[in-house]
């Protein structure tokens, strides 16, 4: 009976510190036609071939979105997709407020006691005093997903999901949980 309370308790605890996933979809539109996609890159015009600054997540995202889609009935081909798929990574610094209660410290104090003829002590708690408030710098990175109808060039289905890093980019096992967190708000039905 404990270990079912102990799992229930780390199961409520993974999914709230889970970031939330954001979907946009064209209700018009049933993803179960779709059979096939395929990847591609997006530039900011025809004649850029800069490299991306988010090269680096091409094959973690790739690798898990291929997965999920997989899952979901999705086959990937190089000619003829029904879906092109397009992803983009951000990276920005914010600032968040954050804010930590102060107390007071304990002490305590020895007074002469006349009835008794000997010294005794008196100890004195903290006390809330209230919050220090100060702005942190962090950095937060943000995974989109876009598929688009290859026939009509319409968006039909965009999720994302933005995370804290603990460092200056996105690990592997952060963009893998990302990615599948935003791809298991792809309601399917074949």
């Amino acid at each position: 009976m404990k270990n079912i309370i102990y799992s229930v308790i780390v199961a409520l605890l993974l999914t709230a510190c889970a970031s939330s996933v954001h979907v946009q979809k064209d209700n018009s539109v049933n993803l179960s036609n779709y059979h096939t996609y395929m990847w591609i890159d997006t530039k900011s015009s025809e004649n850029d071939s800069l490299q991306r600054p988010a090269m680096y997540a091409d094959i973690p995202v790739r690798n898990a979105a291929n997965e999920e889609l997989s899952k979901a009935g999705f086959r990937e081909v190089k000619d003829n997709p029904d879906l092109l798929i397009s992803y983009d990574v951000l990276v920005e610094r914010q600032r968040i407020q954050r804010s930590d209660p102060v107390y007071s410290q304990p002490f305590t104090r020895m007074y002469y006691s006349r009835r008794t003829g000997s010294w005794n002590t008196i100890y004195y708690p903290s006390q809330f005093l209230g919050y220090d408030n100060y702005d942190v710098a962090i950095k937060e990175g943000t995974i989109t997903i876009t598929m688009i109808d290859a026939s009509t060039d319409k968006n039909v289905w965009q999720g994302w999901t933005t995370n804290e890093l603990n460092y200056t980019r996105l690990t592997e096992g952060e963009i893998q949980a990302s990615v599948k967190s935003i791809m298991g708000k792809l309601n399917v039905k074949r």
